[in-house]
């Protein structure tokens, strides 16, 4: 069987970190405060391209400061390159703690987002500036991708729409063949980096059978797949930093009436959001449009859980598509549509795609086939 277009090859496009820069300047320029400082990694990588696991940033006025440990002192220096950011090296976290307030020194106010930081941490900083809690304009920022970003969630995309085709043929099961939930996971999690892909995304969903299936985020075990399974796979690949994030169901054997009924209620449930998602509409419409199919249909309390959120430099990120939800998509977002029915003693399914929303609709990134009865119509 063929495998789906290949997403673009690296290199990929390359991130313009000077308009980042220039752009948050802008921001820092229209309000109260003197600096902005920045403390979580994922804020950090978006601005200035560094990917190590331990940084701050600060941006005042017109200079951008990086600080971090020697252990990424050259690698620092080569990823933040186009961000014309000064990076600062410290063996000693006390001594880059320092460095850090000198960076800071002599400002009435330093805009930072306590979300991104620790009460302790905050404590401490707080004795020597006076802190403003503003939230990250960088989190907000992330929301809209750019081509180079949308090109790296489209290949790790790409890399587990492959995985999962390649090893669907392992749900054919018969007295001659069996295999485990973590077989599969195992499985998919190797065949992605065969892909392409830098990672997994997240840890990988086999969930299988009458329990174990009606477990939204179970985690795979030894159980061996039988005829009447429900079996839901959720796989997502890691690109560059970038996630994807993709699920499809299935039945083992031959499906009963009901297991029909309710794996055609996801799958209208997962059309009508794909169908309602554009640019301009709530996050909570786009729930909502789900849900209610679902609950005419009888079946509201099979619904645990949100219809999607954002995918990016996060598995999870703003907007989430929830009833509590006050986000608007706009065009630019790349959000998972993920309706899902679960039951205990009936197990479950659950269909998701990644959608980039486009100025006149939306476009999906995932393509691997929805084969919910391997060897039935």
């Amino acid at each position: 069987m063929s495998l789906p277009a290949a997403a673009p090859v690296r290199p990929f496009a390359t991130f313009d970190h000077r308009r980042r820069v220039e752009n948050l300047r802008a921001l820092l320029d229209e309000s109260n405060d003197d600096a902005w400082l920045f403390a979580d990694l994922r804020d950090i990588r978006w601005l200035t391209g560094f990917s190590g696991s331990n940084a701050w940033v600060v941006l005042r006025g017109t200079d951008l400061t990086l600080g971090t440990d020697a252990r990424y002192g050259e690698r620092a220096a080569s990823e933040t390159a186009g961000s014309g950011a000064q990076v600062i090296v410290e063996q000693q976290r006390s001594k880059l703690n320092e460095r850090r307030l000198q960076a800071l020194s002599g400002c009435a106010s330093v805009a930072l987002d306590p979300a991104t930081t620790t009460h302790s941490v905050w404590t401490e900083l707080a004795k020597d500036l006076s802190l403003s809690a503003r939230p990250s304009p960088i989190m907000a920022a992330r929301q809209v991708k750019d081509v180079a970003e949308v090109e790296r969630i489209s290949a790790a995309a790409a890399a587990a729409d492959a995985a999962l085709i390649e090893v669907e043929s392992m749900l054919n099961v018969d007295d001659d063949q069996q295999v485990s939930e973590q077989e599969i996971r195992n499985q998919l999690e190797h065949r992605m980096r065969l892909h392409g892909a830098d990672d997994r995304s997240y840890a990988t969903i086999v969930a299988s059978g009458p329990q174990q299936a009606a477990r939204p985020h179970h985690e795979p075990n030894e159980r061996v797949l039988v005829n009447g399974d429900t079996v839901i796979i959720d796989v997502g690949a890691l690109v560059d930093g970038y996630h994807s994030d993709m699920t499809r169901s299935y039945v083992i054997g031959e499906p009963t009436d009901e297991q029909r009924q309710v794996y055609g209620l996801v799958c209208a449930a997962h059309q009508a959001g794909i169908a309602a998602l554009r640019s301009g509409i709530t996050a909570q419409d786009v729930d909502a449009v789900c849900r209610d199919l679902v609950t005419e249909a009888g079946y509201a309390d099979w619904y645990l859980h949100s219809t999607g959120h954002g995918v990016g430099l996060e598995i999870h990120e703003s907007p989430f598509h929830s009833p509590s939800s006050s986000e608007t998509i706009v065009a630019g977002n790349v959000v998972t549509i993920e309706p899902g029915l679960y039951r205990e003693g009936f197990g479950g399914f659950r269909i998701e795609d990644l959608i980039l929303v486009t100025e006149d609709g939306s476009q999906s990134l995932t393509h691997a086939p929805k084969r919910p009865f391997p060897d039935h119509t």
